[in-house]
């Protein structure tokens, strides 16, 4: 699975673990992600705006991803 990182804040979203706060469960893919989906964590940036970060890690935090 793969991450994505919001260039605006460092918020990532990773497919394996998902975001069950903002409705996506764990293993939601990215492009099942609405377009019109904005950053929860400073609410600027689009889904569009987001980064490829790397495959994702079956652990640890959300924010750390492998390169």
């Amino acid at each position: 699975m793969t991450a994505y990182e919001c260039p605006g804040c460092g918020y990532v979203y990773d497919e394996a673990k998902g975001a069950p706060r903002e409705g996506f469960p764990a293993g939601t893919p990215w492009d099942q992600v609405p377009d019109d989906w904005c950053c929860p964590d400073c609410a600027v940036r689009e889904k569009v705006d987001f980064e490829e970060a790397g495959a994702s890690e079956a652990t640890g935090n959300s924010r750390e991803v492998s390169k």
